[in-house]
């Protein structure tokens, strides 16, 4: 089972943007994961072809079963 925690963000032209975090540490603190978005925000390090991240849209936690088959 792999899980991503998804962090979305607003641009400063109005723009979705995404950061992606594979196997997050759980368990996953609302609190936490919006001062992470905050601080990454004021760093201005991340940006996107629509633009410097400006603000906090949400995240979220993709679950995915992935079942391997070997065909010989």
């Amino acid at each position: 089972m792999a899980k991503t925690l998804e962090l979305e963000f607003v641009t400063e032209f109005g723009k979705p943007a995404r950061l992606s975090v594979e196997n997050p540490k759980e368990p996953i603190e609302e609190a936490v994961v919006k001062a992470a978005m905050e601080e990454i925000i004021a760093s201005g390090v991340f940006t996107s072809t629509n633009g410097n991240f400006a603000s906090v849209k949400g995240a979220r936690v993709i679950d995915r079963n992935v079942t391997e088959y070997e065909i010989v």
